[in-house]
C-alpha cells in the first residue's frame, strides 16, 4: 500500500484542481444569474467596461441604460457587472454621509481639477 501513496496523492491534487475551480465557476455564474434577475428599471448599474448608467428598459437578452440625460445605450446584459448603490446612499468611514466626493474634500480622487 505504501507503494501506490504518491499516486493517490497525486490523483487527490487532480481531482482538487479540477473540482474546486468548477465549483467556484458554478457559484459565480448563480451570483451573476441571480443579479440578472433583479434587475429592474431604474437601478444603478456599472458594466463590465466601467460605465455607469441607470437601467432604462430590459429585454429578454438586451438592456437599456441611460448614461445621461436623455442619452440610452443598448448593452447585452451579461455585460452587467455590478448593481451600484445611489450616490446619496453612499456613507463615509465615520458613518455620516459624505456625498460623491466627500472623502476627498470635494475634489476628484484622481486629482483632475
Amino acid at each position: 500500500m505504501e507503494q501506490y501513496f504518491p499516486i493517490i496523492v497525486l490523483g487527490l491534487l487532480a481531482v482538487m484542481l479540477f473540482v474546486l475551480p468548477a465549483r467556484q465557476r458554478k457559484r459565480m455564474q448563480l451570483q451573476a444569474q441571480q443579479m440578472q434577475d433583479s434587475l429592474t428599471i431604474g437601478t444603478p448599474v456599472m458594466t463590465t467596461s466601467g460605465l455607469h448608467g441607470t437601467v432604462a428598459a430590459l429585454g429578454e437578452t438586451t438592456l437599456d441604460l441611460e448614461i445621461a440625460p436623455g442619452v440610452v445605450v443598448t448593452f447585452a446584459r451579461p455585460a452587467i457587472l455590478e448593481i451600484r448603490k445611489p450616490a446619496g446612499d453612499v456613507q463615509g468611514i465615520d458613518g455620516t454621509d459624505s456625498g460623491a466626493n466627500g472623502a476627498t474634500g470635494g475634489r476628484p480622487a484622481d486629482g483632475a481639477l
